[in-house]
């Protein structure tokens, strides 16, 4: 049994993860401040013996005893991360150094939940590992892109002049059950207007792309590249590569939800990325032969179902 610290563990992602984790046997930590994540997300672990939930701000230090740290904590929606950038930034940087000296003291491996976002708008595409992004250090969205580069490079400095056991994940976009219905996300967007009756608001034309990937997928990626040799530090793209436009993501969630919302068009936001899609030969090489099992339809059924369980139309 490994003692497994997750932060954000109570969020969208991090709540699949510690999941996962238990049904392995591990022993799991949760750390959230509930900024985005929510006890809703995590209330059926609590009978777990197993699960242990602390809440806890990543900016401040943190001092436990655990084998292997996830590093999941960061709002990573534009609506929750713009909320408060300096909040924001802070949340990257300040919390990878906090844990960064926790594994050092420890000699605990540590994982960092990195984004496609450090890629802003790509002028290469698809997008692999080795190409250094587009971003504007000082537009609305850098507080998260530029909070996530520099959580790689102090990654890769504690690695380097240390000796800390990393890996880095950039994690393209994640859908699933228990998404927050108002984070602003496009799969969530879509879905929820859908659901309520409202007009369908696409920002742009509609021809900008995504690359969508179901959440177990995410969850099955990060704990292959957990157990990876010490010497694959990443990074790495976990991502669908299959690319869709936000028309054709429209399209999907009004048919499948057979809703009569209209479309409508809205200017593009500041540095809205107008392509993204990952390049994956990476996670499939070191990966155990990683690649996305759930496809685009299947996943989409799935969080509309948990979006109808939660009454959102009402």
């Amino acid at each position: 049994m490994k003692r497994i610290l997750v932060t954000g563990g109570a969020g969208f992602i991090g709540s699949h993860l510690c999941e996962r984790l238990l049904s392995e046997g591990n022993d799991v930590l949760c750390l959230d401040n509930y900024f985005t994540g929510s006890k809703a997300n995590i209330a059926h672990l609590l009978r777990n013996p197993y699960f242990e939930l602390v809440r806890h701000d990543v900016t401040a230090p943190f001092y436990a005893e655990v084998d292997e740290i996830y590093n999941l904590a960061c709002p990573a929606s534009p609506v929750h991360y713009q909320y408060n950038p300096i909040k924001t930034i802070k949340t990257s940087v300040m919390g990878a150094i906090n844990l960064l000296g926790l594994a050092k003291r420890v000699k605990a491996k540590i994982l960092q939940a990195s984004t496609s976002e450090v890629y802003g708008d790509p002028s290469v595409h698809p997008q692999p590992e080795e190409y250094w992004g587009n971003v504007n250090p000082i537009g609305i969205r850098s507080c998260y892109d530029e909070g996530k580069r520099c959580a790689e490079t102090l990654f890769m400095d504690y690695h380097r002049q240390n000796g800390v056991r990393i890996k880095i994940v950039r994690i393209f976009n994640t859908y699933g059950p228990r998404m927050n219905p108002d984070d602003g996300r496009v799969v969530s967007n879509f879905i929820v207007q859908a659901l309520r009756g409202h007009d369908i608001t696409i920002y742009g034309n509609g021809m900008q792309t995504r690359s969508f990937q179901y959440v177990d997928d995410l969850v099955e990626g990060l704990i292959r590249m957990m157990n990876t040799d010490d010497a694959i530090t990443g990074p790495v793209n976990i991502g669908n590569p299959n690319e869709f436009t936000m028309l054709e993501l429209a399209e999907k969630v009004l048919e499948q939800v057979g809703s009569k919302s209209k479309i409508v068009f809205h200017p593009l936001p500041s540095d809205d990325p107008k392509q993204r899609q990952p390049q994956i030969d990476k996670a499939y090489s070191l990966l155990c032969a990683w690649q996305p099992q759930v496809l685009l339809e299947e996943g989409l059924t799935k969080t509309i179902d948990y979006f109808r369980k939660l009454k959102v139309e009402s």
